[in-house]
């Protein structure tokens, strides 16, 4: 495998690098969003506002925090003064923390196919360049020069299609947890104050996603 990659030529290690990049950031982001499982506790920690119970709702969304809890908490904490404007500011801030290493996985997957693109040209100029000293009398070095396109091509866009999977998967999921929040916020602030809740948080969210 390792004489396979590095028959593509010099322009395998930027592949590679993003290669790694890519993996490396997915592992992380995948364990990132592992924990959102807690979010299934907001039912409860509303059920806590209504009551009134609010170091108990405190106690619990602290417990295990995710980014619905942690929205809903700092609405717990301002709930005498600006709650809506605590949330939206709270909720913008697990946003950015949530498309943290997106945008580079975006970038691999645009980059994965040209670098590939660039390391087929290069190949191909070297077969042509080396037909042109020798004619067709050294086919070993012309169809070499073919074979190290090929694989770069194929590297290119095996590391974008990969990196694809787990970027679409990442996104989904800042989506949902963009919804949930929105949901949460707007139950947890119309609990706390008894009052019906115009929020605007999903509009501020949605312009950020």
């Amino acid at each position: 495998m390792i004489q396979l990659l590095m028959g593509g030529g010099w322009m395998m290690i930027p592949i590679i690098i993003c290669s790694l990049l890519a993996l490396t950031i997915s592992i992380e982001r995948f364990f990132y969003f592992k924990n959102f499982g807690a979010s299934r506790l907001a039912p409860k920690i509303l059920s806590l506002i209504e009551q009134e119970k609010f170091t108990d709702a405190l106690a619990l969304a602290e417990h295990k925090p995710s980014p619905v809890l942690l929205v809903i908490s700092t609405g717990i904490h301002q709930r005498n003064s600006s709650p809506s404007k605590a949330m939206e500011a709270a909720a913008i801030l697990e946003l950015t923390k949530m498309k943290r290493g997106l945008p580079a996985l975006d970038t691999v997957i645009t980059l994965g196919p040209l670098l590939g693109l660039l390391g087929t040209i290069i190949g191909m100029i070297d077969s042509f360049g080396i037909m042109s000293q020798s004619g067709l009398g050294n086919p070993h070095a012309v169809t070499g020069g073919v074979a190290e396109a090929l694989i770069c091509t194929a590297a290119g866009i095996f590391v974008a299609v990969t990196t694809l999977i787990p970027y679409n998967f990442f996104l989904s999921r800042v989506e949902q947890e963009t919804e949930k929040i929105e949901f949460y916020a707007t139950k947890a602030e119309t609990a706390s104050t008894g009052l019906p809740c115009q929020s605007r948080l999903l509009g501020s969210l949605t312009m950020t996603v």
